[in-house]
């Protein structure tokens, strides 16, 4: 089982290289707001291969859902808030990959495909408090990129 923040949610990285990397047979998209868009959801499947299934839920129906899907899962969340809500509600994550989260008002840039806001850095030490290793990778090729202090 795979977890990964990326505010892009599902785009080629994901299919290209973390679906076949993680051999997931199910793309879980916890997203509250994706949750809610069909045509959205239609669009996005269109993209991704037929042999895997796609799950589009809200955020507080992430364990129901892993429950049903198994091991073989890769679950999307759209930020940093996303994940703690899960990591809270009790979703055991042995490591979450940070992949992407766009430059915006506030927030300091610290990789090249990461900038963290106060409330994303307080998320993810939220997160490690339950043990959560956290990876900063873009594609699985990457050199792993642990939880520096002065990552986060």
């Amino acid at each position: 089982m795979w977890f990964r923040v990326d505010n892009r949610l599902v785009h080629g990285q994901v299919i290209e290289a973390w679906l076949p990397y993680t051999g997931a047979r199910h793309l879980v998209v916890a997203n509250d707001e994706l949750a809610a868009d069909e045509l959205r959801q239609q669009i996005i499947e269109l993209a991704v291969p037929q042999r895997i299934i796609t799950h589009f839920i809200p955020v507080h129906d992430l364990a129901r859902t892993l429950d049903a899907c198994g091991e073989d899962s890769f679950v999307l969340f759209g930020n940093c808030q996303d994940a703690r809500r899960a990591s809270g509600a009790g979703v055991i994550m042995e490591t979450l990959n940070i992949g992407n989260l766009h430059y915006g008002p506030e927030k300091i840039q610290i990789l090249p495909h990461v900038a963290l806001s106060a409330q994303d850095r307080e998320d993810l030490h939220s997160i490690q408090q339950h043990l959560v290793q956290l990876d900063f990778r873009s594609v699985p090729t990457e050199t792993v990129r642990g939880p520096h202090e002065q990552l986060i």
